[in-house]
């Protein structure tokens, strides 16, 4: 089995940085960010869980255009770790922020870290 485990959350001032990271652990982890397209989502209170971003094995990376151009999605293979780099912070983003990794029928999900924008 495989876990992932996202770290980088915090409090942020409007305009600021966060970088967000997942890795994956466990016993078939070890090829796991090179295998699986790995995903960020992120759920506000009252809202549906919405993707952001994901890259796939090839190294293909996509957005939603709520965060095209102030996010960027990357990995390092070797680390089992992938990235959320988040600039120019807004009062919008304020969420729980989840890593996904999904291959054929296998979907594996963290348990996410908070992110708060806010003056």
């Amino acid at each position: 089995q495989v876990q992932l485990v996202e770290s980088g959350g915090g409090l942020v001032q409007p305009g600021g940085s966060l970088r967000l990271s997942c890795v994956a652990s466990g016993r078939s982890s070890g090829r796991f960010t090179s295998l699986y397209a790995m995903g960020w989502y992120r759920q506000a209170p009252g809202k549906q869980r919405e993707w952001l971003a994901s890259i796939r094995p090839s190294g293909h990376t996509e957005y939603a255009d709520s965060v095209k151009g102030r996010f960027a999605i990357s990995r390092d293979n070797a680390k089992t770790t992938v990235y959320l780099q988040m600039n120019n912070l807004k009062s919008e983003d304020t969420a729980v922020y989840y890593c996904n990794g999904q291959r054929s029928d296998n979907n594996y999900w963290g348990q996410g870290t908070q992110v708060t924008v806010s003056s």
